[in-house]
């Protein structure tokens, strides 16, 4: 197996013609280890948004390659790529965008039941909401649980498949700064507990303290750290 889960390589995405021509990104190259916790950052408007979309699988590169768990995806079709996203990448984002009339277990169940599996799903979530706390909350509809609560069951949604990367994206964005603490903290613990890769994407990067890696998104161009011009490659 593989240490490297995720590889772009010298990726750009254009968007427009002419003289109405965007380069949201510019020859990004990056690789990102297996049970890394890394964070990406970067103002609105750098790009941010478009390398998820990128690593998400939600679009496809004007030119260069993602290279997810081994697999050159660029080259696959919108069907083998929506089944591929759902077998390798769980999503977590800033609203938990959990199904109102489903209790708390049959939102968590729902990846692998529509992946099909044939594992014990009802089992597999609620093995991973009583990790993530949610023990006394499982029977509960969505609607009826607090912020947090809801947030820590996307996590566990997004686990569930045991997804190569979670993709994050601004999880503690709608979240007061106690509870996004309590959020930050739970999504560390799975990591180390699971060896499980985290990617998260923010604008917000004091609330993400002692994370392996930072990248920073400017202008389209990836950056290492916070404060460096040099391009990841590594």
């Amino acid at each position: 197996m593989s240490d490297t889960v995720l590889e772009l390589q010298n990726v750009s995405r254009i968007f427009g013609e002419g003289d109405t021509q965007v380069k949201a990104l510019d020859n990004v190259s990056l690789s990102i280890r297996r049970g890394e916790f890394v964070l990406i950052v970067g103002s609105s408007g750098s790009g941010k948004s478009t390398l998820l979309n990128m690593i998400g699988l939600l679009d496809k590169p004007t030119s260069g390659k993602v290279i997810l768990d081994g697999k050159e995806t660029t080259a696959l079709n919108d069907g083998q790529v929506s089944q591929y996203r759902n077998e390798k990448l769980g999503f977590v984002f800033q609203f938990a965008n959990l199904l109102p009339d489903l209790t708390v277990l049959e939102n968590v169940m729902l990846p692998q039941q529509i992946q099909g599996s044939s594992e014990d799903i009802r089992q597999n979530a609620t093995d991973l909401l009583i990790k993530v706390g949610l023990e006394d909350q499982i029977n509960k509809r969505s609607n009826k649980i607090s912020g947090g609560q809801a947030q820590r069951a996307a996590i566990a949604r997004g686990l569930v498949n045991r997804p190569t990367i979670v993709l994050a994206d601004e999880p503690t964005g709608n979240l007061d700064s106690v509870t996004a603490g309590k959020i930050v903290k739970l999504a560390k613990t799975m990591a180390k507990e699971l060896n499980q890769t985290f990617i998260i994407v923010t604008h917000d990067r004091h609330q993400f303290p002692d994370v392996d890696r930072v990248i920073t998104i400017k202008d389209g161009k990836a950056f290492s750290g916070e404060e460096t011009t040099m391009e990841i490659t590594a």
